[in-house]
């Protein structure tokens, strides 16, 4: 057994020194993963405000065609809007007839056409733009916010010349107290909701994902630099080497998995600092359980990619084989997400994949349910095991050393 365990070591440690000897398969397997939530959770709603800042200090153009208002052109000039005014083209069908004015917005000439026309007691308006444009978009919007204000305060006024409470009557069902105090949920299970909703399908694709190009390098690789002869020669079994090659690639996807989950854990923590999100209360048990289930999902996919893999005369061979096995993660990583977990069925913990990520996904909002438990481990063990069997299999193939031409 010592002698056996010895093997399986040095063989992994060998593989994961070749691997990782490149410094930019380093930095791939470090960064990134480090990188990715603090990118996803900070970086990303730093730049979307700042766009939005941007956006909301521009001074855009107008036209303004129609009949005019005084309340609200100053509501407009408030907004940062520069307006020139004139009449309506002839021959409309209806305010939202672009018309002549096509080309004028196309290019950008203004950022949109603003037309109003009053018949007796009622107003129409139109705004024109183009969609395609962040300046123009938001021209559309400040005219909407514009008009939206100017409206509720024809409505109240008219409605305290009838003399009605404006609030009264345009709100007659009103929510009494905070809605916040209506909420059961504490503010740690409201996070682990919102976390619930991607983590698992995160660390899914990312753990299949990270393990597609060691286990190409350490197989079809192998194979297409004739390496693979020296390794069969070696006083071990098959079974050794393929556990070896699987610690291996189990050693360098779990690191990135581990980075990736600190990563996640500093971006929780800094969202928590922030007020924008709290921190998920989950119990030991369920972290101990989810951690299992990340093991498990690890051993199943490793053992299957590293199947395929061996599966392959070259490299290319191999990158065409895994390459569309990563869609058999992300549908299921999707398709979990919209899954109601509340009186969901036993035998959905027992579909591949989709029963770990569903398993996830109680965990995280620790939820334990002894008898769903029961069937993802017992279901995921199955899974496992198997891609272990089809991965020995192929590593018991005769035609390993067997010539690329």
């Amino acid at each position: 057994m010592s002698n056996s365990w010895r093997f399986i070591r040095t063989i992994a440690k060998k593989e994961v020194i070749e691997f990782i000897r490149d410094w930019r398969t380093l930095l791939a397997l470090v960064v990134i993963p480090l990188l990715i939530f603090p990118a996803l959770f900070i970086a990303l709603p730093l730049l979307l405000q700042s766009e939005a800042a941007e956006l909301d200090a521009l001074e855009l153009d107008i036209v303004w065609q129609g009949d005019y208002n005084d309340e609200l052109s100053s509501t407009f000039n408030e907004s940062n809007i520069h307006i020139e005014f004139e009449n309506i083209p002839a021959g409309l069908h209806n305010l939202s007839d672009i018309g002549d004015d096509m080309e004028r917005i196309r290019d950008q000439e203004a950022q949109a056409v603003f037309r109003l026309i009053n018949n007796s007691s009622e107003w129409k308006f139109s705004v024109l733009y183009i969609s395609t444009s962040e300046a123009s978009n938001e021209a559309r919007n400040r005219i909407l916010d514009a008009v939206s204000d100017w409206e509720s305060n024809v409505i109240n006024g008219t409605l305290i010349e009838a003399g009605l409470d404006p609030e009264k009557t345009l709100d007659p069902v009103q929510w009494d107290g905070d809605q916040k105090y209506a909420d059961a949920a504490t503010k740690g299970e409201q996070a682990g909701l919102a976390l619930s909703l991607f983590i698992p399908m995160v660390i899914a694709i990312w753990t299949a994902s990270s393990a597609i190009q060691p286990s190409i390098d350490m197989t079809a690789g192998e194979r297409e630099r004739g390496t693979l002869e020296a390794l069969l020669c070696l006083p071990c079994s098959r079974l050794q080497l393929l556990a070896g090659k699987w610690l291996a690639v189990a050693s360098i996807t779990s690191a990135g998995v581990a980075l990736q989950i600190g990563g996640l854990l500093f971006a929780i923590t800094y969202l928590a600092s922030s007020s924008i999100i709290g921190v998920p209360s989950i119990s030991m048990s369920s972290l101990l359980l989810l951690l299992g289930a990340v093991v498990i999902f690890a051993i199943m996919v490793v053992a299957f990619e590293l199947a395929l893999a061996m599966k392959a005369h070259s490299v290319k061979e191999a990158g065409s084989l895994l390459g569309p096995a990563i869609l058999f993660i992300i549908f299921p990583a999707l398709f979990t997400q919209v899954i109601n977990l509340d009186s969901i069925e036993s035998w959905w913990f027992a579909v591949p994949l989709v029963n770990i990520l569903l398993a996830m996904r109680e965990l995280l909002l620790d939820r334990i349910i002894v008898e769903h438990v029961i069937v993802w481990v017992v279901s995921s063990i199955i899974y496992a095991a198997f891609a272990a069997w089809f991965a020995a299999r192929q590593f018991r193939r005769e035609d390993l050393v067997a010539s690329i031409s």
